[in-house]
């Protein structure tokens, strides 16, 4: 098994189609980089959300990346029905990479089963096609989680911060009955199970690059 270090990130292009699925899918990586690169600079994008849950999205951004140059862009289509608005998809991403050219892009799976996040996931390659993509994995009830083939292996700490600060960060959702310690660590130790960790997250890289110095 191999090693990619994550210490050159200087920037960072975070898309989700809902309010939550960045944090919940790759909060371990938005505060080991942010440990890692003080000042590190990422865009945030959402494509749908209310004003409060965009509000709690802010704050999670805020709590996970401590230090980071953060700029937004929250929009407000409709939830659910991304592939119905394929081509404003399409120029949200454009727009995000006139913004910034990121070191690496963090988006959703192509094999996620919600239809929104999996258009994301389509898309981002034909929009950043010479940054590194990482496609992040998020537990639901369609369970569609699947072999994945990078993993980031996470110090206890950093696994039970991304628990803590997804409660703090996201009150409108502790009514759900998913949402639970036992959920987020538990798809954490699994994944730190299968990289020699004791937690982990994971994701799919369909395309990289090595380079010789």
């Amino acid at each position: 098994m191999r090693e990619l270090s994550l210490a050159a990130v200087r920037s960072m292009i975070l898309l989700g189609a809902h309010p939550d699925d960045i944090e919940i899918a790759a909060g371990g990586l938005l505060l080991s980089v942010a440990a890692a690169n003080p000042g590190v600079r990422v865009h945030y994008i959402l494509c749908t959300g209310t004003p409060e849950r965009q509000a709690e999205a802010r704050a999670a951004a805020a709590a996970f990346l401590p230090g980071a140059h953060l700029s937004f862009a929250l929009h407000t289509l409709p939830d659910g029905r991304l592939p119905a608005h394929w081509g404003e998809v399409k120029d949200l991403l454009h727009e995000a990479a006139d913004v910034l050219t990121p070191d690496l892009v963090a988006c959703p799976a192509v094999n996620d089963a919600h239809q929104d996040h999996r258009l994301l996931a389509e898309q981002v390659p034909t929009v950043f096609r010479d940054q590194l993509v990482l496609h992040y994995e998020i537990p639901k009830w369609d369970g569609d989680l699947a072999r994945r083939n990078v993993y980031l292996p996470l110090p206890d700490e950093t696994a039970l911060r991304k628990v803590e600060l997804l409660h703090a960060s996201y009150p409108s959702q502790k009514a759900r009955d998913w949402w639970d310690d036992e959920v987020f660590l538990g798809l954490a130790r699994l994944r730190g199970m299968e990289c020699r960790s004791r937690y982990a997250e994971a994701f799919d890289c369909t395309k990289a690059v090595l380079r010789l110095p």
